[in-house]
């Protein structure tokens, strides 16, 4: 998704698509408190650690969270890029460049 070549319509497509599920949305209000495992994310969610995995994937993947390693976890954080250069922002948004997605007030864990 880091491609130079993609337009800013294209890039906030990939966003707004992997956005697109329910699940992915808790997946990134649950990140807006801090970093979190696979595991973390699953008993805050209520839902099986491979579901979450594969709903991380996809957001990995259009660039919306990024990885960091500890030992033998990997805890995903919200790419800093879609929040303006903030680790969290005051209400919760997310600046795509072509538009913003107002998450609302950050969900506490």
């Amino acid at each position: 998704m880091s491609d130079p070549n993609l337009t800013d319509e294209t890039r906030c497509a990939v966003y707004l698509k992997a956005l697109a599920d329910s699940l992915r949305l808790q997946i990134i209000r649950a990140l807006q408190s801090g970093p979190l495992s696979v595991s973390d994310l699953a008993l805050a969610l209520d839902q099986e650690i491979g579901t979450v995995s594969h709903h991380l994937r996809v957001l990995y993947h259009a660039d919306l969270v990024t990885t960091e390693r500890e030992g033998k976890f990997i805890y995903y954080s919200l790419n800093k890029q879609v929040l303006g250069g903030k680790s969290t922002t005051r209400r919760g948004a997310l600046d795509f460049g072509c538009c913003k997605l107002d998450m609302g007030p950050i969900a506490r864990t």
